[in-house]
């Protein structure tokens, strides 16, 4: 669900909202035992121009560190983030969490040593809020780089924003201009993610202000144990590869034109698992050369694994149709293209599947000659 590979926008959705919860947990048990917010910064950059005019520079400073460590938290998962993709790690945002894990697992130990009739105070004070707004930039930013600044969890200013704009998009209904493709077109999906931001932050506000009140020194382990069990899922759970046909396969075997490429849907063989999770389809599918028109996917190798991705084989069918391209999948079986159907996989067509790689590469030949659409233009 971290690796970089295997952000679809189900799972930038799903990963966000899992990770809300934990933001607004941690928020409201240190309201609670140290008085401060921690999961946003508006509140505490407008104390801290208040506290500077009324001349209170010990209660600036600690709303200065309080800015500052989520500052150091953003930026240090920005470090670790990059370092991994420039070192061509798999999993390049297992290591920002595991940060986040470890700083939220210093700032329930303190609130575990500290006493829950009293709002914690001097170096005890400065150590949690230090711990816990570091976790909340830290996270902030990690899903801010897997979503592309989509979404945020840590605070619900701009969510709270983006959905009441989509709501009165739908109301309106679409433009006759809008292009399926269009970013201003009103979707429900981006609604229905929006407010299951909303509802998963205030769940998990809920859920710690419950926790501290029932067992107030160990409220923190139930989001530290959820990043653990993330991390663990994220490392176990192998992703498929894609690779593109061999020279000696079929599809160069038949001397196939350059505007065809024929690519495989591969297991990674070196984790025994039965589970695997598809790469992130549509950032490959924007790699490709410009002169291919008909890609050609072969998923027989793992055929379940497509037909439970229904979102992500959408996404990449829509985004080939946007480019003016021609995508069929080979390798389907007929039970997993009725799953693919069944699961609301819009644009499926039957031309578009093929139960082995050589009808497709034969279909991918005829689609040569069809006239193509033009690449739908955003107005």
């Amino acid at each position: 669900m971290l690796t970089s590979q295997a952000h679809s926008f189900a799972q930038q959705s799903r990963l966000a909202i899992t990770l809300a919860w934990v933001a607004g947990y941690t928020n409201i048990v240190s309201v609670l035992s140290c008085g401060v917010v921690v999961s946003h910064v508006t509140g505490a950059a407008s104390s801290l121009g208040l506290h500077a005019v009324k001349s209170e520079w010990s209660a600036a400073l600690f709303i200065f560190y309080v800015l500052a460590s989520f500052f150091a938290g953003a930026g240090l998962s920005t470090l670790l983030t990059e370092t991994g993709r420039r070192r061509g790690w798999e999993s390049i945002y297992v290591l920002p969490v595991a940060f986040e894990t470890l700083l939220l697992s210093v700032f329930a130990i303190g609130v575990e040593l500290h006493d829950p009739e009293a709002t914690a105070a001097g170096p005890s004070l400065w150590v949690l809020t230090g711990a816990a707004s570091a976790a909340m930039g830290l996270q902030n930013a990690t899903i801010t780089s897997i979503s592309k600044g989509v979404v945020r969890t840590t605070h619900l200013t701009g969510v709270l924003t983006d959905f009441g704009s989509e709501c009165a998009r739908l109301l309106m209904g679409p433009a006759t201009h809008h292009t399926k493709a269009d970013p201003d077109r009103p979707s429900p999906t981006r609604a229905l993610l929006l407010a299951s931001l909303l509802g998963s932050f205030m769940l998990g506000a809920v859920l710690g202000a419950l926790a501290f009140g029932g067992f107030p020194r160990w409220s923190m382990i139930p989001p530290v144990a959820f990043l653990l069990w993330l991390i663990w899922r994220d490392i176990t759970i192998p992703i498929c590869e894609i690779n593109p046909a061999h020279t000696t396969e079929a599809g160069r075997a038949m001397g196939l034109p350059d505007s065809i490429a024929v690519y495989h849907v591969r297991r990674d063989t070196r984790k025994k698992s039965r589970t695997h999770r598809l790469p992130d389809l549509t950032r490959w599918f924007r790699r490709l050369p410009p002169l291919t028109r008909v890609v050609i996917l072969d998923v027989g190798d793992s055929p379940e694994v497509c037909a439970s991705a229904a979102v992500e084989i959408r996404s990449l069918l829509d985004l080939a149709r946007a480019q003016g391209r021609r995508l069929v999948l080979a390798g389907i079986t007929p039970e997993h293209y009725r799953a693919l159907r069944d699961s609301g996989t819009g644009g499926l067509d039957p031309v578009n599947v093929c139960p082995d790689l050589e009808l497709a590469i034969a279909r991918g030949l005829v689609m040569l000659d069809e006239p193509v659409a033009p690449p739908q233009q955003h107005r």
